[in-house]
């Protein structure tokens, strides 16, 4: 009798361990794993390779099941409690095909990264329904078409990178609800029209490489007073930059060169006024443009400045003292341009730091020993022409 209730408690202890496992390997929310199918079918399967991780997006086995040993082994993280996906990392391994409007099923996404493969054609504007989202990563892909509207209708969103795509058109107006982006990256992209009222707290903006035009507008950085970096070279702005943007109270890199600009207005740091600065600017490139008039002096007033270039412009006159006087002064490129007279004496003292050029323009007294004064100033027929017949300012 007792081998046989022995017998009857394996059997049970046998069957519940069977039930559970059943219910164990159905964790996955439905819609989820509906979500993923689709999103591998988009995928063209000659560009699966053996050990990529979709290669490993086995459907036989429930998505957040455990341990992960041979199916889905990689590319994909889950919730605590095992029921939604909340990240999709895909691996760089070259995947081919187009991103799946169903990809708006996965509610709990707070992380999409798809970066560094060939997938192309639109962006869903379905994406917009992953309103826990944080970082959107679809760098270096073959994403055309535009950049949809209702993607700033996100409410969570703290990194945006579509760099290196193919999209165009126009900026989404509503960039500026995106009020919790930290970092937003559209760099070489084939973006055009002017740029519009920006996110308010963001850290880092980049949108170079691109056929941006217009000129920079005060309101469309209005209220961002944490903006540290700002490259948006390599685009075709225009008009002046105007002394309110040097004032924003974080900004520490610039990045401005290679676009149209025609003129440049710096004024000294606010604190400056009342005998010290604690602006943060270090880096500030305005090289290849078409800046005329007097190189600004007030520059010489940021005391954090380590790297000035406004080199191949149409600036004339002397270069000013205050640039020999920047004690954190690494980098200084000055060539290209039509300047006069002798560099400032901190740029040619003996163990200087600063590197650079100051070469072609029309300075009379740039000695060809020093490292700065390389290349060769222009002709003296160019400068003559330049100043109508006198190098002089």
């Amino acid at each position: 009798m007792q081998n046989l209730n022995f017998l009857c408690l394996t059997i049970i202890s046998i069957s519940l361990i069977h039930n559970y496992s059943i219910l164990v390997q159905a964790l996955t929310s439905p819609s989820d794993i509906a979500a993923l199918k689709a999103f591998k079918a988009s995928i063209k399967p000659s560009s699966i390779t053996q050990w990529s991780c979709l290669a490993s997006w086995n459907f036989t086995t429930d998505p957040c099941s455990l341990p992960r040993h041979t199916s889905f082994i990689c590319g994909l993280t889950c919730t605590q409690d095992s029921t939604r996906i909340n990240q999709i990392t895909l691996d760089p391994a070259g995947y081919s095909g187009t991103l799946t409007p169903l990809i708006s099923q996965l509610t709990q996404l707070t992380t999409l990264d798809l970066a560094e493969n060939n997938l192309f054609g639109p962006i869903p504007s379905s994406i917009s329904s992953l309103s826990n989202l944080q970082t959107l990563t679809l760098r270096s892909n073959s994403f055309s078409g535009t950049i949809p509207s209702s993607i700033t209708t996100f409410k969570s969103l703290q990194s945006l990178d579509l760099a290196h795509n193919s999209l165009s058109g126009y900026l989404p107006n509503s960039m500026n609800s995106l009020t919790t982006l930290r970092r937003l990256d559209l760099s070489f992209n084939r973006l055009t029209g002017s740029i519009p009222k920006l996110p308010p707290n963001l850290l880092e903006l980049a949108i170079k490489a691109n056929s941006l035009s217009g000129s920079l507008q005060k309101q469309s950085f209005e209220g961002m007073k944490q903006l540290e970096v700002v490259e948006l070279s390599e685009n075709a702005l225009t008009g002046t930059v105007e002394s309110w943007f040097f004032l924003l109270p974080s900004l520490q890199q610039v990045d401005l060169a290679n676009n149209t600009f025609t003129g440049v207005q710096i004024s000294r740091p606010l604190e400056a006024r009342e005998g010290s600065s604690n602006s943060n600017l270090v880096a500030l490139n305005l090289g290849f443009n078409r800046i005329r008039g007097y190189a600004p002096a007030n520059l010489g007033a940021y005391p954090a400045l380590s790297f000035l270039s406004i080199r191949y412009n149409a600036l004339r006159g002397a270069i000013p003292l205050e640039y020999g006087q920047i004690k954190s002064m690494k980098r200084l490129f000055l060539d290209g341009n039509f300047f006069v007279g002798k560099p400032p004496a901190g740029l040619m003292e003996a163990g200087t730091a600063v590197s650079g050029s100051l070469g072609d323009n029309c300075l009379q007294a740039c000695p060809g020993s020093s490292q700065l004064c390389s290349p060769a100033q222009k002709p003296s027929s160019v400068c003559k022409q330049a100043y109508r017949g006198r190098p002089t300012p």
